[in-house]
């Protein structure tokens, strides 16, 4: 065995394990969702994350795939649909030529779960009143506009990449998108019932289950040690050897420092050192280094972490104060601290390492030049311009003709019910008699009343926090 067959073995092992590491992020993201919301919804918010990992594996490799790595133009990939033996088992060779140390199976399986972070971050905001069908045929179109993104700013055919445009692991391209397809579909769903009073003030409406967000954020802490180190996408980066293991340092010191940014902040602002506030403080750092972990010094990613918890608890407030609903604070958390990590490339790169790279130029701090910083912002710009537009008209389209939201009622009573006929916790409620038919006709698509003279009795009152 050669010398390049050992280095593209222990590249393979090393990108396989990373992504399996982050597909386990999807049960983190499981638990958060679900404790941040409420007990009546929590198999729907719970489940809705394997639903989506199988549309977008599968959408993925039909054209997710090609789309984002085939050769192509600058704008898109045009080749490498529905690849199949050759092109997945193949090394450095066409239509995946960028993944050189690598084979393309290894290449799809790293990239796909990334691309299903992406999706699941977008339902955060829309949590506990979209139509379950809609995961189904927006997820297939996010899918795809999520793939041409990534053609942009990660294949060397990109015309982003050519500008410089420095996101390691996805900052913009992850967290960043998701982010704005979520604040799209906010936007359509409106708030839930009882979120916003008559005088436009916001009503709380707190997690089930705090435990489970604690447990979902450390989960995905765990798992963001695949997401940024996996990101070199070999055992060498440059001529720097094992050069994973110092992104993974600055991936946690970055993390550890929105956890306090962000309990020191929620402590001040909200006088009392809110937990959900500190966790959302660690996710909003980790989202931020991601598009700095490869490029810049442990000192600047302790910098980036305490700016993002503070983004986390005042990104959260703002976005409620000014009519919004989103449940799980998707667009400040992934949001704000996407463009904020991307930026702050602009500010703390270090010109080694951006050669080591080989992407882009020296930050602000470094060079006293604004060049890497405009092409980090004009990028911002172009891909809010682009995911924002599209997701907006996909979802708007989705809205008119067919209906997005569910009926009231529906919402009232819970989507696990509601959806899917069966309860994420059904000690607290009564059973449904004679089982759970009556959901294949549910009240509010029927024209006239039930004329059974002993109708099934509501639910019993859910206790608080549900």
């Amino acid at each position: 065995m050669s010398n390049k067959d050992l280095l593209v073995a222990a590249s393979t092992i090393w990108v396989v394990v990373t992504a399996v590491l982050v597909m386990f992020m999807q049960a983190g993201f499981a638990f958060l969702e679900a404790g941040l919301t409420r007990m009546k919804n929590a198999g729907h918010i719970a489940g809705k994350n394997v639903l989506i990992f199988a549309i977008c594996s599968l959408v993925y490799w039909a054209v997710g795939f090609g789309l984002a790595f085939g050769d192509g133009t600058g704008f898109i990939g045009t080749h490498g649909f529905f690849p199949s033996v050759g092109e997945m088992t193949a090394v450095g060779k066409a239509p995946f030529d960028w993944f050189s140390e690598i084979p393309g199976a290894a290449g799809y399986l790293f990239e796909v779960v990334f691309a299903g972070v992406s999706l699941a971050i977008v339902w955060g905001s829309m949590a506990e009143r979209a139509k379950l069908w809609v995961y189904f045929a927006f997820g297939v179109v996010f899918t795809i506009i999520y793939s041409v993104t990534s053609h942009w700013i990660w294949s060397p055919h990109g015309w982003l990449f050519k500008k410089g445009m420095q996101d390691f692991a996805g900052s913009t391209v992850v967290h960043y998108q998701g982010a704005l397809a979520a604040l799209a579909g906010a936007l359509l769903l409106g708030p839930r019932i009882g979120k916003f009073g008559r005088d436009g003030r916001a009503n709380p409406i707190p997690g089930h289950n705090i435990p489970y967000a604690v447990l979902g954020t450390l989960i995905l802490w765990f798992g963001w040690f695949g997401f940024n180190p996996g990101s070199t996408l070999s055992v060498h980066s440059g001529d720097r050897v094992g050069y994973f293991a110092y992104v993974a340092i600055t991936t946690n010191i970055a993390a550890a420092a929105g956890a306090l940014g962000g309990v020191v902040t929620a402590w001040v602002v909200l006088k009392k050192p809110d937990l959900s506030m500190m966790l959302n403080g660690v996710i909003a750092a980790l989202v931020a280094i991601t598009a700095a972990s490869g490029f810049v010094a442990p000192w600047a990613a302790v910098v980036i972490g305490l700016v993002s918890g503070f983004i986390a608890v005042v990104g959260v407030i703002f976005i409620e104060r000014i009519g919004i609903d989103d449940p799980i604070g998707a667009v400040a958390v992934h949001g704000m601290s996407g463009v904020w990590g991307t930026l702050a490339c602009g500010l703390f790169t270090v010109p080694a390492l951006a050669g080591t790279l080989a992407t882009g130029h020296g930050g602000l701090v470094y060079t006293g030049s604004f060049h890497q910083l405009g092409i980090q912002a004009f990028g911002v710009v172009v891909v809010g311009a682009w995911t924002f537009s599209a997701s907006f008209g996909v979802l708007w389209t989705m809205k008119k003709l067919w209906g997005i939201r569910v009926h009231e009622e529906a919402e009232t009573m819970g989507l696990d019910v509601s959806e899917h006929g069966m309860w994420g916790y059904p000690e607290f409620y009564i059973p449904v008699p004679g089982g759970y038919d009556q959901w294949s006709n549910p009240p509010w698509s029927r024209e006239t009343p039930s004329t059974s003279s002993s109708p099934p009795p509501p639910p019993r009152a859910v206790p608080e926090g549900a």
